[in-house]
């Protein structure tokens, strides 16, 4: 089964992103905006089952996550995906490094970059139209994500969550 790491933000950073996500993203009916901390990856029963214990003993080491979407930016020309920019904070660089250390299931396909997809598989003029568009209006948002979730893609495609962790460490 193909399970992966992320944490949702607030419902007002979420409403923001699904205002775009409507229009701009295929995906918008497959899972609920989010900001992945570990990508996609195969995992068994039993594997499972340790990166609980994994991700139980990782959160309750670490802090919810202050988290800053400044920026609408692309990942063109690898994809025409655009998203909303977060910060990559010395807390948001140490939390991911900690999880792609104890859960070494898949391989990172790209470097980390922290994010909120708000479009995407667009055509290069749609990209270049709607990104000069999004960029004009931009996002400054602040938030506090206090709980990750292992999620888990089901046949239709869609994913769910399998457990969520809530984030209880200290500072």
């Amino acid at each position: 089964m193909k399970y992966g790491i992320v944490a949702f933000p607030s419902k007002k950073l979420q409403d923001l992103a699904n205002t775009y996500r409507k229009r701009y993203d295929p995906h918008f009916a497959l899972i609920t905006p989010h900001m992945t901390l570990k990508d996609s990856f195969d995992a068994s029963d039993d594997d499972i089952k340790k990166i609980v214990q994994q991700l139980d003993e990782l959160t309750s080491k670490h802090a919810p996550l202050k988290i800053h979407a400044s920026r609408i930016s692309s990942f063109f020309p690898a994809t025409n995906a655009i998203y909303f920019r977060i910060e990559l904070t010395e807390q948001l660089a140490l939390f991911h490094k900690e999880i792609s250390e104890k859960i070494p299931f898949g391989s990172e396909k790209h470097t980390y970059v922290p994010h909120i997809t708000i479009a995407q598989k667009m055509t290069d003029s749609e990209h270049d139209d709607i990104f000069a568009q999004l960029r004009m209006i931009g996002v400054d948002e602040q938030d506090i994500i206090d709980r990750i979730h292992l999620v888990y893609q089901l046949e239709d495609g869609s994913w769910t969550t399998y457990e969520t962790f809530r984030l209880t460490g200290a500072e």
